[in-house]
């Protein structure tokens, strides 16, 4: 744990909390923080958080056997012994982790970005670590850690030492963003995009756009609101930061009067050569992931570099070093018995916007020999009474991108499936389960396999069961096999992300 920052000491937690400590008269210090037993590291504050399905005061013991330093709880546990690390709270813990969040921004002079938008969030708070890492302590949310307990949490972990804060934020319902955003307190906003994304619980994309615009509400008077400049809810965002009294509205785009204005760029099958003039500053640079759309996520990056005055000439430059996300555009090369294939793995979620963009990379891959294109699509969730029609609006996509063959699974991916052409019809089933042995058995050398689909279609085991077909895995899994011993896994659940 030395080699390790400390987070928290017992007294500064008790202190953010009004709680009350019990345990060792020494107290403890706490190098990390977590409400998920089964992710307990050596040294973490253990909170232990009242989920839909579990409890997690039940896995406090299992946290603390695992190492963590203490554990925050609003009752004591029965079986606990007598001098448990405890961090006894007088709310409910979720409210104390919010507090225990609120100490870790006050107490950290780093400079904020709150990232939202239809889709592309998480890809752009990643490129913001990245490049800002470059510049400074940098500490950014982990994966997609976004919502009413990801936030918080997120906060909770914050090191004092960082220079930027990247945080994502993300929202379902109208209402939801605010609270978030006031919690972060950002000096920069970006927006991504605003798409036809969660119609199940908006009216339309309008509405959609007037709960993204809730991220305003965290700015101060001289935040910067970094806004898609090529978007049609463009302008209706741009009145709603100006209603927040926010004055620096920045777009980015091809428009001509957008703040980080894209000049040319050459989209190739594995990166993008870029042409851009950000706030009167010309720049050239490699974007090193392929697609439009990570392009124009590129320049809300650098607007937002510009925005907190670090150095754009070089975060761009780093643009080139850039990696994709598990789940989000990540390739490998599966060596299968029935020959080499290429794997592209965009199973962590997927949208009617994003499922085109994704579609368009895919048609500037050319197949090996004798392979094809393929696309193992899963249903597009939260899409509401148009989600049949959204779903079968894919077929153009696909035909542009002249995929040769699509694999599908879903009842929504049925609508699409009954559009195409007899010759683009590889197989339609209910769930992913159902349909990973029969993409495994059509594969063959040479394919060029796509997979997406939303988190809850889970066509990750699509990816799952096609990696496994590396031979090369398969023997670095059962030398494993033979050396690892897992304890069985206990956690209470965590709610899904949101767009």
């Amino acid at each position: 744990m030395s080699d390790k920052t400390v987070l928290w000491t017992s007294q500064d937690a008790a202190a953010a909390t009004g709680g009350h400590l019990t345990g060792p008269p020494a107290g403890w210090t706490a190098t990390g923080v977590t409400i998920d037993s089964r992710k307990v590291a050596p040294g973490d504050l253990f909170v232990a958080i009242r989920g839909p399905n579990f409890d997690g005061h039940a896995f406090v013991g299992a946290a603390l056997a695992a190492g963590a330093a203490a554990a925050m709880v609003d009752h004591v546990p029965d079986g606990l012994s007598a001098d448990a690390p405890l961090l006894l709270v007088p709310a409910d813990t979720l409210q104390s982790m919010a507090a225990l969040g609120a100490a870790a921004r006050a107490r950290c002079g780093a400079r904020f970005v709150g990232v939202t938008g239809s889709v592309g969030k998480t890809g752009t708070k990643e490129t913001l670590r990245h490049v800002l890492s470059a510049q400074g302590p940098t500490y950014a949310t982990e994966g997609s850690l976004n919502n009413h307990w990801g936030v918080p949490l997120s906060l909770a972990r914050l090191p004092a030492s960082s220079a930027y804060g990247v945080f994502e934020l993300g929202m379902n319902h109208a209402g939801e963003l605010g609270p978030l955003s006031r919690q972060v307190r950002p000096d920069v906003a970006i927006v991504t995009t605003v798409e036809a994304v969660h119609l199940e619980f908006f009216s339309g994309v309008e509405a959609i756009a007037d709960a993204k615009a809730e991220i305003f509400e965290g700015l101060g008077p001289n935040g910067v609101a970094v806004l898609n400049r090529d978007n049609g809810q463009f302008a209706r965002l741009a009145a709603a930061a100006a209603s927040h009294g926010l004055s620096h509205i920045w777009g980015f785009g091809s428009d001509d009067r957008a703040d980080a204005h894209l000049l040319d760029c050459s989209l190739h099958a594995t990166c993008s050569a870029v042409t851009a003039v950000v706030r009167g500053e010309r720049l050239q640079y490699c974007l090193s992931l392929p697609g439009r759309h990570w392009v124009m996520n590129s320049l809300a990056v650098l607007l937002a570099v510009k925005a907190l005055g670090a150095d754009v000439a070089a975060a761009a430059r780093s643009l080139s070093s850039l990696q994709p996300v598990k789940g989000r555009g990540t390739r490998k090369r599966i060596q299968a018995p029935q020959g080499a294939f290429t794997l592209i793995d965009e199973s962590y979620n997927a949208s009617p916007a994003a499922m085109a963009a994704t579609l368009e990379v895919l048609g500037k891959i050319d197949p090996g020999a004798g392979g094809r294109r393929i696309a193992v699509l899963g249903d597009m969730r939260e899409l509401g009474d148009r989600a049949d029609a959204l779903h079968a609006a894919l077929a153009e996509p696909l035909r542009a991108a002249q995929v040769d063959a699509v694999y599908a699974c879903g009842p929504h991916m049925r609508a699409l499936f009954d559009r195409l052409p007899e010759t683009m019809r590889g197989a339609w089933t209910e769930s992913s389960v159902d349909l990973a042995p029969i993409v495994t058995a059509s594969v063959k050398g040479g394919d060029v396999v796509m997979v997406k689909g939303s988190l809850g279609s889970r066509t990750g085991l699509v990816v799952d069961a096609l990696a496994a077909l590396d031979r090369g895995r398969e023997s670095e899994d059962k030398a494993a096999s033979r050396t690892t011993n897992q304890p069985p896994a206990v956690a209470h659940s965590a709610h899904a992300p949101r767009g």
